[in-house]
């Protein structure tokens, strides 16, 4: 029998009945967690808001803000129970597609300097550091500073 590095997987828009899913998942994922209201009001302003289904649950989700050709990657999270899978890869890369599509040619994100395996997902994307913005996240000793990084999508073949 073969392993399977990566389950199968289903991505799709986030609905208002997955907003309780995903802010358990978030608050589970984070000392300092997005609230569910915030997640209602992404759906709301109409950011795109995906979700990744595995074997018939949440396995994480990824919110966007688009425009004036330019997206910045708001929330990426993947649950607990399914990191080291491949699935952040596979999310985020959905999620770059539909910013192509969108016609933006440039993608920022913030990660946190104690995430390192985020950093090198998207490093390993293309993502470039830009930045840091001072005192950008709550942290236990205060605040955190946010490693500003992007990824340039014009020209791409």
């Amino acid at each position: 029998m073969v392993a399977v590095s990566r389950p199968d997987s289903e991505i799709r828009a986030l609905r208002t009945q997955d907003l309780d899913a995903v802010a358990a998942m978030e608050a589970d994922s984070y000392e300092f967690p997005w609230s569910r209201g915030i997640f209602a009001d992404c759906l709301r302003a109409g950011h795109p808001c995906w979700v990744l289904w595995v074997r018939g649950e949440i396995a994480g989700y990824g919110i966007l803000s688009i425009a004036a050709g330019e997206a910045h990657v708001l929330n990426l999270c993947i649950g607990r129970d399914w990191r080291g899978l491949g699935l952040g890869r596979r999310l985020l890369l959905r999620l770059l597609d539909v910013i192509r599509w969108s016609g933006a040619d440039r993608v920022f994100l913030e990660v946190r300097p104690s995430n390192p395996v985020a950093q090198k997902l998207y490093a390993s994307i293309g993502f470039n550091e830009i930045g840091r913005r001072p005192r950008y996240y709550p942290a236990r000793d205060g605040r955190e500073d946010a490693i500003v990084m992007e990824l340039v999508l014009k020209g791409e073949e």
